[in-house]
């Protein structure tokens, strides 16, 4: 075997042993093994309940095949290849995290913090469930009691999904894909929530916080977490994080009720607040980090209170 494949065979052996024991100890199902511990090997490995999700990036300097890899991972992770799924990725813009990746929808359920979500390894670039925000998710189930919930870009409905298990009076889902609507109504059935309490909506999120607005609406709990670019045609504009993060926390604030918050996060890289909004908030980055994703921080996240 090559050297620097059986370093990464080593690191990759000593992960799983470490982290299957972390999570055993924690109840935890679904998390990451390998993080780019390895400069030459710049992947990204999650276990989801005896499934695997691998991720390489795609660099002009680093050369990392699936053929080489997938047998490694296989034999060390002990998992037939068929539970594999392995993934070339390169920087994503417009709504391309959010495509089809040509394989046929393979579904699967795991489970998480007691509740049960539908996560799809092959047919997306994402899997369905970011498992960065699990400690986010449990803040808001905790804060959630007898509240209404705003969630925006909301994906596959999770955040919800947490806010109606911690006993929310209700919720709003917004995001502009009929896929993902109609996956985050599935993540409610496969918890037997009352669809009744927890409205979806496909809508532009700009346009659905100028409408909530002009109705009135307002919300105890609003969850705002935006990909960082979208050109997505069904869009009026285009959406990048860095420039429209203060039209769309302005937004946000214009419908919380009295003694409302909003939790702000974005994995933008280089991303800054504005310094003007940025006074008014509370940087809770350093406790919705998961221990599993501190090697290198998947996303930031800003609390603001009304």
């Amino acid at each position: 075997m090559n050297p620097d494949l059986t370093s990464f065979t080593n690191r990759l052996r000593k992960n799983h042993r470490h982290w299957g024991k972390w999570a055993r100890r924690r109840g935890i199902s679904c998390y990451r093994i390998y993080d780019r511990d390895i400069p030459e090997f710049p992947i990204l490995i999650d276990w989801y309940e005896g499934q695997v999700h691998a991720q390489t990036f795609i660099r002009s300097e680093v050369e990392v095949s699936e053929q080489e890899l997938a047998p490694i991972l296989c034999e060390v992770l002990e998992i037939p290849r068929e539970n594999l799924a392995f993934k070339s990725r390169q920087q994503q813009k417009g709504s391309s995290q959010y495509q089809k990746t040509g394989t046929y929808r393979r579904p699967t359920v795991v489970h998480e913090a007691g509740l049960a979500f539908e996560v799809d390894l092959h047919s997306y670039l994402d899997t369905g469930l970011f498992l960065d925000h699990r400690i986010t998710r449990g803040m808001v189930r905790e804060r959630a009691e007898g509240r209404r919930l705003l969630n925006l870009f909301a994906y596959t409905g999770s955040f919800s999904v947490y806010a109606a298990a911690g006993g929310a009076e209700g919720s709003v889902t917004v995001d502009l894909s009929n896929t993902y609507q109609e996956w985050s109504q599935r993540n409610f059935e496969l918890n037997h929530m009352d669809a009744s309490k927890h409205l979806l909506v496909r809508e532009d999120v700009f346009k659905y916080l100028y409408l909530a607005q002009k109705n009135q609406e307002r919300f105890d709990q609003i969850i705002l977490d935006p990909p960082s670019f979208s050109n997505s045609k069904r869009m009026r504009d285009t959406l990048d994080i860095q420039r429209d993060h203060p039209k769309l926390l302005e937004g946000c604030v214009q419908l919380l009720n009295p003694g409302g918050e909003i939790i702000f996060s974005n994995n933008l890289r280089k991303f800054r607040i504005d310094p003007a909004i940025g006074e008014h908030g509370e940087e809770i980055t350093h406790k919705t980090i998961p221990e599993d994703f501190k090697r290198h921080k998947a996303h930031r996240c800003w609390l603001f209170r009304a």
